[in-house]
């Protein structure tokens, strides 16, 4: 609850999904790729907009926590430093998971509008989607002057639940047609790569849970970003000279979070059905699991010597 009432969360939140529905608005003349290239794009932002919901979370409810000295208001009660930690990891996967449902309900509404060169915007379901979140921050602010509730927390339930009926509505009562091949449906395949993408997310907040233990939010920022962005090449630069039996290679493409693993935006244009990204996502999940018992670890090694004085 504390982080939902975080103004950059709710600011994050809204800009992404909006974001993400403007993708599909625009026309690219991507000759015949155009639907692919927004569905990549949408995946792209739920993404990127995690790795920053990440950290700057983990960094508010950890770091600024010990900056602050509440911390230890926390620990002079029963509660050991293991409970702490894990208890702040399950609220960040919580709101990293409110995010991307958020954003899915976005790429989903994309996946549906998308158009191609024959085809023209649809400026209605567009128009109802940006109204949807303007109703909600005006359902916000009116709770907060009529009734003292927090403007933060309110608005971004109500941007969640708005959207979602706004997204049901539109693709189940309405179709849009792009002339060419006839009306577009959504992709559900959507569905399985989103929470893959959530997945990666988990193990992000793990990875900067550790360092706000010890960081603040710039230095965070940048550790995550430079793993992300390692993480992204690892199987260039780690992959084939660990196959080929060096030693160092073995070691950083253990350490080294493997992207790759939770990103399969590529088989949303091949002929692979969604089952079939279901049933790769128990694999990915063992990997997650691995993963999560690293970070978490060495979070809360850092934060076991941690002086908190």
């Amino acid at each position: 609850m504390e982080l939902v009432r975080q103004p950059v969360y709710l600011l994050l939140l809204t800009v992404s999904g909006l974001f993400i529905v403007f993708l599909s608005s625009v026309s690219y003349f991507g000759l015949g790729e155009d639907v692919k290239l927004v569905k990549d794009m949408a995946l792209s932002v739920t993404l990127i907009s995690g790795l920053v919901g990440a950290v700057l979370c983990a960094s508010s409810s950890v770091a600024q926590e010990i900056r602050s000295g509440t911390v230890l208001t926390v620990l002079a009660k029963p509660v050991t430093r293991a409970t702490f930690i894990l208890g702040k990891f399950t609220g960040l996967a919580g709101v990293l998971t409110l995010l991307t449902f958020h954003n899915l309900l976005a790429a989903l509404l994309a996946s549906r509008i998308a158009f191609d060169a024959y085809g023209e915007a649809d400026r209605l379901a567009v128009g109802l989607y940006f109204g949807a979140c303007f109703a909600a921050y005006f359902l916000g602010g009116f709770l907060n002057y009529f009734l003292r509730r927090p403007f933060v927390s309110d608005a971004v339930w109500a941007v969640v639940g708005l959207a979602g009926l706004t997204v049901t509505g539109l693709i189940k009562f309405t179709v849009h047609d792009r002339m060419f091949d006839g009306a577009q449906q959504a992709d559900w395949r959507l569905i399985p790569a989103a929470l893959l993408i959530l997945f990666a997310l988990w193990v992000l907040a793990a990875l900067a849970l550790a360092c706000s233990t010890r960081l603040d939010v710039i230095p965070t920022l940048a550790i995550c970003s430079a793993f992300f962005l390692l993480g992204l090449v690892s199987d260039y630069f780690f992959g084939r000279p660990a196959a080929e039996g060096v030693l160092w290679a073995k070691v950083l493409y253990a350490v080294t979070p493997n992207w790759s693993q939770f990103w399969v935006a590529d088989a949303l244009e091949g002929t692979k059905t969604a089952g079939a990204i279901w049933r790769y996502v128990p694999q990915a999940a063992i990997y997650l699991a691995t993963s999560l018992v690293t970070w978490l670890a060495a979070a809360l090694t850092f934060f076991e010597e941690r002086e908190l004085n």
